[in-house]
């Protein structure tokens, strides 16, 4: 196998390059782009090309010349009839350019408007399967036995139980924070006692559930989706349409209905943990001591304010579990569209949660509510 080679001769006031070997993507001398830049070189004063030593000639061969020579033939040169052929159709092919991106004068209305049906897409499908739920469980109520059990205390263990330490952690810290920062401001007007009820209502109603809400949307919805759409990749979903079971009985209603269970006593854990943070807070900060703040709550904070608090995690338990849901049964049999489907669920999941605590909040004004 004989390497490519290049033997500069000078004839009378002309250099004659004479290329020898074998010109192939095997023999060329490595790396490529640096061979190439050396033949772009030395075409560069125009000399004279004898290609009649080349004893073998592919097509990356012939790119290559082509490349050097400026993509047009060379004034001077001896080539044989096969090779010439093989860089005419090189020749043939053009130029690689790409492809000029045109500004469509129309984007501000075309993106928008697909943005719209995308989203609208996604309700669809949400509703859809809202409607199922709703039939699987009218079928679930006639026919006792098909009830989920081990699929929903499965997931209310790893939904709720597992959760705990973390909510708590949180919880408590940002007791002890809002605490810390309220008791600075408050202390400067003299209103120390008001910090309870600061705290109470900021946490039962506000901070707990939205706390709560981010919390499971990282962890369990993040982990639903990815188990539904490991399911997709190993086309599990599939077998079970195949045996006649139901996806949404087995793998839907059981998340959905563990959430709705789950978080409401996630909510109530973490309140609680926060209201131990800011009490312990208070007391080093302003010297409220743990009798007058655990008198003095249940009479500022109205039970009202405990109700709004559980539905609201009620309703983010169901809407995460729904959207978790939701993408996991969209992801394609590949790992890029599942790693994509787990990060738009989470992201959507903790949108939804911030747009429907303000709903509430606005629900809850208009209602007169405290």
């Amino acid at each position: 196998m004989a390497v490519a080679t290049i033997e500069a001769v000078r004839q009378s006031d002309a250099v004659q390059l004479v290329l020898s070997g074998e010109w192939t993507l095997a023999t060329m001398p490595q790396p490529i782009s640096g061979f190439e830049l050396r033949l772009r070189d030395l075409a560069i004063s125009k000399p004279g090309w004898d290609l009649r030593s080349i004893s073998r000639l592919d097509s990356a061969g012939a790119i290559l010349l082509w490349r050097a020579w400026g993509r047009q033939w060379p004034a001077s040169l001896a080539v044989s009839s096969g090779h010439r052929a093989l860089l005419e159709r090189v020749e043939a092919v053009g130029p690689d350019l790409q492809p000029e991106q045109s500004m469509d004068p129309l984007a501000w209305l075309t993106v928008p408007g697909g943005l719209t049906l995308t989203a609208g897409n996604h309700l669809a499908a949400m509703v859809a399967m809202i409607g199922q739920l709703v039939l699987d469980v009218a079928y679930l109520s006639v026919h006792r036995r098909d009830i989920p059990w081990r699929e929903f205390s499965a997931n209310l263990y790893k939904s709720g139980a597992q959760a705990l330490p973390v909510t708590a952690l949180i919880g408590f810290l940002i007791g002890v924070v809002l605490s810390y920062l309220s008791s600075l401001q408050l202390r400067t007007f003299g209103a120390d006692i008001f910090i309870v009820n600061l705290l109470g209502i900021s946490i039962v109603r506000e901070l707990g559930p939205v706390l709560v809400a981010i919390l499971v949307a990282g962890r369990s919805g993040s982990a639903m989706t990815a188990q539904i759409g490991v399911m997709r990749v190993t086309e599990e979903i599939d077998a079970l349409a195949t045996m006649g079971v139901s996806r949404s009985q087995r793998l839907v209603l059981p998340k959905v209905l563990a959430l709705a269970v789950a978080m409401p006593l996630l909510v109530i854990w973490c309140s609680a943990a926060g209201i131990i943070g800011g009490m312990v807070s208070a007391k080093l900060q302003m010297g409220l001591s743990y009798g007058f703040f655990v008198d003095t709550l249940p009479r500022v904070v109205p039970v009202a304010n405990v109700w709004i608090g559980l539905s609201k995690g009620v309703v983010f338990g169901v809407l995460i579990a729904l959207i978790a849901c939701h993408f996991g049964l969209r992801v394609k049999p590949n790992t890029e569209s599942l790693s994509a489907r787990t990060t738009t669920s989470v992201v959507t999941s903790i949108t939804v949660v911030i747009l429907v605590d303000a709903v509430f909040a606005v629900f809850t004004r208009n209602l007169g509510l405290p």
